[in-house]
């Protein structure tokens, strides 16, 4: 079998309820088989044959039914499994340092719908690449015997209150007030929003033993239906959400995970947002705090987040879309020699080098949370650390489907149109320090801002991400844009229907 199809990036994704006719239906032996390649995998690198793996998920309605498949497929191999139950996936990885397990397994789709899920796969040195996953995969579809005959063993284990304890360590050390050692949290109200996943852990096992008042929180019972909103900081919905109990509650903090607490956002006082360039700037002015050093992020940021980080003493590197990217970036960095405190995506993933490398949303969100106690003393908020960050006037994003197999082809095709175009059309030029797709900076007669066109990382879509600093200007944009794609040749296979609805 050609498993290929389940790579999704750097995990591995499909569809886990509904038809179980659809190509992309993870059923128990693809599920067994990955498993069983997985060990190999993990045997042939560290050279034993005593493999110790934690198993983790979230709170997906076939988390259950994929989990059994998991460990039946490693104890009847001989593994010692740690079934860790609903989990974070940060937390699993966390097994590997903390429990010292060889590997760890979270069954997750981070905030996809739930009819998906998927296979994360972890080692002590991090989150796996997207070429282990391709081996693994190939190894899983020719694996000729996955169901051994030894007897492993399957142990429940509760490492979610241990992870905990971890986050409330951190903050007490990092409030660090002698008159409130056991409560730091004291007069703190912070509202979460778990959005039904795992991490409404957060508010009663982390937040609340330290004396913060969680009583406006929302939706932190799991619920793999997803009754109130998609559990991601990205969705606008969801964003809206949690201001609003934000601002209900008169909350000092609010807070929203993803469904497995690897992204996370929040909000200030009286439910101001602050994620996607918000997000970034605020985690980078703490990471840059005393030291300065190279701040990593995904290619859609702004203009006006790249003079934050150079005003904090950083210097901004703008790199591929995709969390393991910007994290992979970040550690050649550091291997290199130069300093990178942090790497962060505008969808939430952020990775501090402290912390294994990890893209960590709890974590994230608990130096946040260390910052305001220390800012609350001074009568000053989150928000006032990115009160000088520049932002822009409109933004907008658009997805075009390309309607052909070889899609990477065809997109690389369209991103040479716009290298060429811009070199002859007035007004634009192209950013110099760009790593993914084409970026063109547009000026005041172009629409007064940047966009950028790329391929995205997993599907065969087209992305356009525009940015302007004055209204109209991202119409403006959109409206070249749209000129250059209806008079070009042999571009048919890149439906751009919204693209044309939106500059009618």
């Amino acid at each position: 079998m050609d498993y290929s199809k389940f790579k999704s990036g750097s995990d591995v994704r499909g569809y886990a309820l509904g038809d179980q006719s659809n190509p992309l239906y993870m059923n128990d032996e693809m599920i067994m088989r990955s498993a069983f390649a997985f060990l190999q995998w993990l045997k042939s690198r560290t050279g034993k044959n005593e493999i110790y793996i934690s198993v983790g998920h979230d709170s997906r309605l076939s988390a259950e039914r994929i989990k059994k498949a998991v460990i039946k497929a490693l104890t009847s191999n001989g593994v010692r499994v740690a079934d860790c139950g609903l989990s974070s996936t940060p937390a699993m990885f966390m097994t590997t340092v903390d429990m010292k397990c060889d590997g760890a397994i979270q069954i997750t789709a981070s905030h996809h719908p739930k009819d998906r899920n998927g296979l994360k796969f972890f080692t002590r040195d991090g989150g796996l690449d997207g070429s282990d996953i391709s081996d693994i995969l190939k190894a899983a579809g020719e694996a000729d015997e996955y169901i051994g005959k030894e007897n492993g063993i399957c142990e429940k284990t509760d490492f979610m209150s241990r992870y905990a304890e971890i986050l409330r360590n951190m903050i007490i050390e990092g409030v660090d007030d002698k008159n409130l050692r056991q409560k730091p949290l004291s007069g703190m109200k912070i509202v979460v929003d778990a959005g039904n996943g795992a991490g409404g852990f957060y508010a009663t096992r982390v937040l609340e033993p330290l004396g913060a008042d969680i009583s406006g929180s929302v939706f932190l019972e799991p619920d793999g239906n997803f009754p109130n909103h998609t559990p991601n900081p990205e969705n606008a919905q969801a964003m809206e959400c949690v201001s609003k109990a934000t601002a209900d509650a008169g909350a000092d903090f609010g807070v929203i995970f993803d469904t497995d607490v690897d992204r996370a956002a929040c909000v200030g006082r009286g439910g101001f947002e602050i994620n996607r360039n918000r997000l970034v700037a605020l985690a980078s002015k703490i990471a840059l705090a005393d030291r300065g050093g190279t701040i990593v992020t995904d290619s859609v940021t702004s203009d006006g987040l790249a003079e934050f980080i150079a005003e904090n003493g950083g210097v901004h590197l703008r790199y591929k879309r995709g969390y393991r990217n910007v994290i992979n970036k970040q550690i050649e960095l550091c291997s290199d020699g130069i300093d990178c405190p942090l790497a962060m995506e505008t969808s939430g993933h952020a990775a501090f080098a402290e912390n294994y490398f990890l893209d960590d949303g709890a974590y994230l969100i608990t130096k946040l949370i260390i910052e305001a106690a220390a800012l609350a003393k001074e009568g000053k908020s989150l928000e006032d650390l990115i009160a000088d960050l520049k932002e822009a006037e409109e933004e907008k994003e658009l997805r075009f489907r390309i309607l052909c197999d070889d899609f990477r082809a065809e997109g690389e095709k369209i991103i040479r149109l716009f290298e060429k175009e811009a070199k002859t059309h007035k007004g634009w030029s192209v950013c110099g320090d760009n790593y993914e797709g084409i970026r063109i900076n547009a000026d005041s007669s172009c629409g007064n801002g940047w966009f950028l066109i790329r391929l995205s990382v997993h599907d065969p879509i087209i992305v356009l991400n525009t940015e302007s600093n004055e209204k109209g200007g991202t119409l403006k944009m959109c409206s070249d844009i749209a000129d250059i794609i209806s008079g070009a040749e042999n571009i048919d296979l890149l439906d751009v229907s919204a693209l044309t609805d939106y500059v009618k």
